[in-house]
This record gives C-alpha cells, structure tokens and sequence, in this order.
C-alpha cells in the first residue's frame, strides 16, 4: 500500500508549480519527495520512530500555522479519517490555501475488501487495520470539499488484492491488481483524491446610466446643427 501510494503521490506532486507546500501527517511517507517546491515542510503531531523525511513542525491538525493563503500544496494522507475534527481540518486547509491552490488527500476505502474486513474485525476483535479509524467513502469526502469550494481535479483508486498479511499471499492474488484497475476501479483498498481551491471571480460593474441621461446625451445643440450645415 505505501509503495502504491508512493509512486500516485510522486506523480502528482512533480506537476504541482509554486513555492510553499506541506505534508500534514504520516512521516512515514514522503509524500512531497517528488515535488519540485523550493519551500516544502513535514508537520505532525508527535515524532514516530520512523521518518521517511526529518519533522519540521510539531501541531495541532485543527490548528496550522500558516498565514492564510499561504500555501500553494498541502498533502493530508490518511489522517481525516483518524481525526476526531475531520471538518476543522479541513476549513484550516481551506484557510491557508492561495486561490487555485492543491490539495491531495489519501484514505482507506470503506467499499472495498479491505473496509469489509475491517467490519468483520470489529465483531470478531481481530483487527486488520487500525480500529480507531472512521473511514470515509469517497463521495462523502466530495460532498464536503465541494462545501468548501474545493473541486476535485483527479482521483485514482488502488490495492485490490485481499487483505494479507503475508507475501506469500499477496503475490499468489497479485493479478488482481491489474484487473481491479480495469473491471472494478472503484473498489480499491486506497484511494488519492487530487482538489483544487476554486475562488468565485470578480464581476466589473459599469455606471448605472439613466434613460433621460442617455437620451439627453444623443441630443445635439442647435447652433452645433447650424455649423454642421454651412460647413456642408
């Protein structure tokens, strides 16, 4: 799942122009690893053990500090839905984007064998992925971006395989990833959803003219007309 996340995000990333740009949780991927910003930050809650990059800022999720319209990127992977105040977060997103400005979530798909498994986990006890995530599907997370004057520009969908804890296993279903792509795309264990800040434009007002002023403004002086006629 990371190295199929990995390679969808260097993708992106590397075709995203500007100057700031943050990744806001899971160090361990590397999310702006491909993007060609001179200014890129890692931010988190707390420092893990394990790092992909060194952490730059230590925060609150609801709460950045970033001036607004301040950034031109911002990457969240996989922690709306292990947020208690998904909706804050992303307002704050919203906040410190400029006009026109990217963001680019991650997340575990809820129709897919791996959201089924993770409900069978929660009857049975044996976990497969962490329990205390709520994860959202991919039309709800559209729905709120869309709130928020975010429209989504690209989205791809990944990691059809069953969920196996073994590479024995995932090698013998490993042809499921390329028929999930092209049978039943919407399926996938992962999706990345690619957003763009829309910003409602300016409308130019002209002076309010008045019917009489128009009128009176057509009119021409007499001696005007006496002129125009010995002048021939």
């Amino acid at each position: 799942m990371r190295a199929w996340e990995q390679a969808r995000l260097d993708a992106l990333t590397a075709d995203i122009f500007g100057f700031n740009a943050v990744q806001i949780g899971l160090p361990q991927i590397a999310a702006l690893n491909a993007s060609r910003m001179p200014n890129r930050w890692l931010s988190n809650t707390h420092v893990p053990q394990q790092t992909a990059l060194p952490i730059t800022l230590l925060h609150d999720f609801t709460e950045l500090p970033f001036a607004s319209q301040s950034m031109d990127l911002v990457v969240l992977p996989h922690v709306l839905e292990f947020a208690q105040e998904s909706h804050q977060i992303l307002r704050e997103v919203e906040r410190v984007l400029i006009p026109e400005g990217q963001v680019i979530i991650s997340g575990f798909n809820p129709a897919s064998l791996w959201g089924m498994r993770q409900v069978v986990g929660r009857l049975s006890g044996a976990h497969f992925l962490p329990q205390n995530g709520e994860f959202i599907s991919l039309p709800r997370l559209k729905d709120w971006l869309k709130l928020l004057n975010m429209e989504v520009n690209r989205g791809h969908f990944g990691c059809y395989a069953p969920p196996c804890k073994t590479e024995r296993w995932l090698q013998h279903f490993a042809f499921m990833e390329k028929a999930g792509d092209r049978w039943w795309p919407y399926f996938g264990a992962v999706y990345i959803v690619q957003a763009i800040k829309r910003v409602r434009g300016m409308h130019l007002i002209g002076p309010a003219w008045s019917k009489k002023a128009a009128q009176a403004g057509n009119r021409v002086p007499v001696a005007n007309k006496i002129n125009r006629k010995q002048n021939g």
